[in-house]
C-alpha cells in the first residue's frame, strides 16, 4: 500500500528529557545532540525517511487526514543517545480515551486509532534509521569502564 499525501515539514525538536517519556529509556548525559538532528531532518533526512514510509505504511489517506488535523507530526522528537549509539525517538500519539475526549470527529474505531499510532512509531523509526546511516557522522563518546565481565 502506498500513502500518497504531500510530505509535511519536518518536526522542531524540543528540550525535553527523554528520560520523561513513557516509551524511550535513555541512560546518557544532557548532549541530545537536537540542533544538529534538526538540520539533517531540515536538509533531507525527514523528506527521505517520510518517502519511504508512505511506499510501505498502512495508514490510510483518511487516516493521516486525522494525523494532519492534529499536527501529531509536530510533536515528533529526536534525539542522540549517546551510551546506545543511537538516534532516540518519541512519537506522537492518540490516548487511550481518545472516544471520551472527542478528540477528532472521523475517529469512530480502536482500528484507525491503533493504526495511527503504529504509523508513527513506524515512521519515527525510519527516519531514526535514515538519520544514523546517511546523516550521523560522530560516534558514541561513551566508554565502557573497565572492570566490565567479558562475556566473550
Amino acid at each position: 500500500m502506498t500513502l500518497d499525501v504531500a510530505t509535511p515539514d519536518p518536526p522542531k525538536l524540543s528540550a525535553v528529557d527523554p528520560a520523561e517519556y513513557d516509551d524511550a529509556e535513555v541512560i546518557a548525559d544532557d548532549d541530545y545532540r537536537r540542533d544538529e538532528l534538526g538540520e539533517f531532518l531540515q536538509s533531507g533526512a525527514w523528506a527521505e525517511a517520510f518517502e519511504q514510509w508512505t511506499k510501505t505504511t498502512e495508514v490510510s489517506e483518511s487516516e493521516w487526514a486525522v494525523v494532519t488535523d492534529l499536527d501529531l507530526v509536530s510533536r515528533f522528537d529526536f534525539f542522540w543517545d549517546d551510551f546506545a549509539d543511537r538516534v532516540g525517538y518519541h512519537a506522537p500519539g492518540l490516548p487511550e480515551d481518545w472516544k471520551e475526549r472527542e478528540i477528532h470527529p472521523d475517529l469512530d474505531s480502536w482500528s484507525h486509532v491503533s493504526s495511527i499510532n503504529a504509523g508513527l512509531t513506524e515512521l519515527g523509526q525510519i527516519v531514526c534509521d535514515v538519520l544514523k546511516e546517511e546523516y550521523v557522522d560522530w560516534e558514541a563518546d561513551f566508554e565502557a569502564p573497565d572492570d566490565l565481565p567479558d562475556f566473550g
